[in-house]
């Protein structure tokens, strides 16, 4: 039995294929675990349907978690909604501009102050 070029080719594809299916299915189970793992009464998190809030307290037998959203408002939804863990995010630093020379003309948009100055143009005409 021979195989032509096309066969092989086509073959070596599902196969291919194959491998990327079991690949993402090992990392989006490594992620749900990685996630489950995170989610404890305390940490702050984000429902798939775009509610955040406060775990409280979480059911194993029912699947339910208790999710405070807001100080007196407790919500009761399934675990599987927990859709992420919030962290909390630092502050980037603030950037220093350059530093501007005192002759440098106004920026782009900046306003020119009108008010004269102490040195008026020479008025008078001299006759020699």
């Amino acid at each position: 039995m021979t195989f032509d070029p096309f066969t092989i080719i086509m073959l070596a594809v599902l196969a291919v294929l194959i491998f990327f299916m079991f690949r993402n299915s090992r990392k989006r189970q490594a992620d749900a675990r990685e996630l489950q793992s995170k989610v404890q009464p305390g940490a702050k998190v984000m429902t798939n349907f775009g509610v955040f809030g406060t775990i409280l307290s979480i059911d194993e037998e029912e699947n339910q978690v208790l999710l405070e959203t807001s100080p007196g408002t407790v919500l009761t939804v399934h675990r599987q909604t927990i859709a992420r863990v919030v962290e909390p995010v630092a502050e980037p630093a603030t950037e220093v501009g350059p530093a501007v020379a005192a002759d440098a003309g106004p920026e782009y948009g900046e306003r020119v102050d009108d008010t004269p100055t102490d040195e008026a143009p020479d008025t008078k005409k001299s006759d020699d």
